[in-house]
């Protein structure tokens, strides 16, 4: 029987995953495979956890100097812990399709359209999965990929989403209408406000990149565009934060009908 997660073209790569959270999860996922993990002699109490995790499957562990570490990472925000890992593992778009194992009507999926910015996109990841939103999709091209940065950023959430990458947004819109998901995107200059937005259905929310917002083509493809209330002078809200407000009025909305479901007509 084929696994639900497949991995993408780079699976025969190897990645340094860096950070507390980010080893420890890998780790708690058995989503990757590790080859090595790294860390210096001022290492703190909790990464012991990782070493002690990491002995019981014979891991090999080394131990090298702070400035080692920080090279090796590109990254001074280690935490005195790294590790070396297979990329991480895509979901193909018939994994987070498959009727037989979703939910739809619960369902809600985030659309990152052309996300650059990895620290955006590791915290719309980790908002995501504090919200109960499980499936990511994000373009293949001109967009952030799910980078161990992302994963630091995310505290580690990354490794428990399931992210697909896709080379045709609109076209996997157009797949995601089919399984009677309704389209959000994301627009300050729309009218219809959040506040008043029905989440009574299944739905997909598309947020857009940090400087142009959702593509031409992607926001033609919306079901519906939805503005965030504000006051001031500035035109938007950073991409991570609109994303933040959004998916978390989903979580209350979707968390008000399960407790309260709507009588049959």
């Amino acid at each position: 029987m084929a696994k639900n997660k497949k991995k993408n073209s780079k699976s025969n790569s190897t990645e340094i995953l860096f950070g507390f959270h980010p080893v420890l999860e890998a780790l708690k996922t058995k989503t990757r495979e590790f080859f090595e993990i790294y860390t210096s002699k001022n290492i703190t109490n909790r990464a012991n956890q990782i070493v002690s995790i990491a002995q019981t499957r014979n891991i090999t562990i080394k131990e090298i100097k702070a400035d080692q570490l920080s090279k090796l990472t590109a990254s001074e925000q280690h935490q005195s812990i790294a590790a070396k890992v297979s990329s991480y593992p895509c979901f193909q778009l018939s994994n987070i399709l498959d009727t037989k194992k979703s939910n739809f009507k619960e369902s809600v999926f985030l659309l990152a359209d052309n996300i650059c910015d990895p620290r955006n996109l590791g915290a719309l990841i980790r908002t995501a999965y504090a919200t109960g939103i499980n499936s990511i999709i994000i373009p293949k091209n001109r967009a952030t990929a799910p980078t161990p940065l992302v994963s630091k950023v995310s505290a580690g959430a990354l490794e428990h989403i399931k992210v697909v990458m896709v080379t045709n947004m609109t076209k996997t819109i157009q797949e995601l209408k089919k399984k009677g998901v309704w389209i959000m995107g994301m627009d300050h200059k729309s009218s219809e406000v959040l506040w008043d937005f029905d989440f009574t259905f299944p739905l997909a929310i598309v947020i857009g990149s940090e400087e142009k917002g959702i593509r031409p083509l992607v926001k033609n493809s919306c079901d519906f565009l939805v503005s965030i209330p504000q006051t001031g002078n500035v035109s938007s809200l950073n991409a991570s934060v609109a994303g933040a407000l959004v998916m978390y009025e989903a979580f209350k909305n979707k968390r008000l009908q399960a407790k309260n479901p709507a009588e049959p007509s």
